[in-house]
């Protein structure tokens, strides 16, 4: 019996994708990463290989306000909490990585969030 398992497929969009998206100091990378129970997302510089910026679902100004970190309004809040810190730290230009996944859900819902912050991308 052939198993197949659940991360190949998004791994190979997401090399599809990286060919393409690639981040500078100048204007980073907004990589978004998915699990069942959270959300992350970060800022990186690709030239200097370095995370500019992160924030997720496990933080304690997350957790503050939020009990589950794994749907939609999690994703909303993770998205405000980025754009908030990037326009902190002088940021206000991304590159948007999906990291394979579907533009759909909570990948969408971070996304819309950080645009209305005020990031541009």
């Amino acid at each position: 019996m052939i198993i197949k398992e659940r991360r190949v497929s998004r791994d190979i969009r997401h090399r599809r994708l990286r060919r393409y998206v690639r981040g500078s100091a100048s204007r980073p990378r907004l990589a978004v990463f998915r699990s069942l129970n959270h959300i992350y997302a970060q800022l990186v510089d690709d030239d200097a290989g370095r995370t500019l910026l992160a924030v997720d679902s496990r933080n304690e100004a997350f957790r503050a306000q939020h009990t589950t970190g794994g749907n939609v309004v999690a994703a909303k809040a993770v998205g405000e909490l980025l754009a908030q810190k990037a326009k902190a730290a002088g940021i206000e230009r991304v590159v948007f990585d999906r990291g394979g996944y579907k533009y759909h859900g909570r990948v969408k819902a971070l996304a819309d969030a950080a645009r209305a912050g005020g990031l541009v991308f």
